[in-house]
């Protein structure tokens, strides 16, 4: 028998992989009062969130789900709802609210775990624990992964960051009108309302 000496034991420690989950062990999570997402198959787990970011992100999903729902335009989803984006490492993101438009529902279906791709619209409300740094991230993957507009609601600067594309953003601020352009059709509302 070969004896295994201390830097040989630790050497093998090292190089040891972590585990990378899929979107399936993180749909078996317990509920422990914790918000996950899986980022390239590793979990992230994220506090609740505070009381006025669950104010911002009721006020623009009410807005969206009442235009959305008049008009059958698709479904808004609020915060918490998971999308399949990346796959093999899996990565599941959930924004603080999302837009799937009615042909897609009619082509997939609603399903009861995670929907397989992005959404056509995902909201990112920024909440004091978020650098700007890991919602440049999200924002990237929503991107990459074929949402269509990515908008960032920044409670702290009172705008909305609009991203068509990494390098198609625009800024909107106060009286500034934020509208659904060919996504969310005929949605309009002052970015200011989503402050008050």
């Amino acid at each position: 028998m070969v004896e295994r000496t201390h830097n040989q034991t630790k050497s093998e420690e090292l190089n040891v992989q972590p585990t990378l989950l899929s979107a399936e062990d993180l749909w078996k999570q317990p509920d422990d009062g914790y918000r996950y997402e899986l980022v390239k198959g590793e979990i992230r787990r994220m506090p609740p969130t505070g009381f006025e970011h669950g104010i911002r992100t009721a006020e623009i999903g009410s807005l969206l789900n009442v235009h959305v729902k008049k008009h059958k335009l698709g479904y808004v989803c609020g915060a918490e709802t998971g999308f399949k984006i990346t796959y093999n490492p899996d990565t599941v993101r959930a924004p603080d609210a999302a837009f799937v438009r009615q042909a897609a529902i009619e082509e997939k279906g609603i399903p009861k775990g995670y929907w397989e791709g992005a959404p056509d619209l995902a909201v990112e409300v920024i909440s004091p624990s978020d650098t700007y740094t890991q919602v440049a991230e999200k924002v990237d993957e929503w991107l990459n992964a074929g949402c269509a507009v990515v908008w960032v609601v920044n409670p702290r600067r009172e705008t909305v960051e609009v991203y068509q594309s990494p390098e198609d953003i625009t800024v909107l601020q106060g009286d500034d009108i934020l509208d659904g352009g060919d996504v969310i059709e005929g949605f309009q509302c002052s970015v200011k309302d989503l402050f008050v």
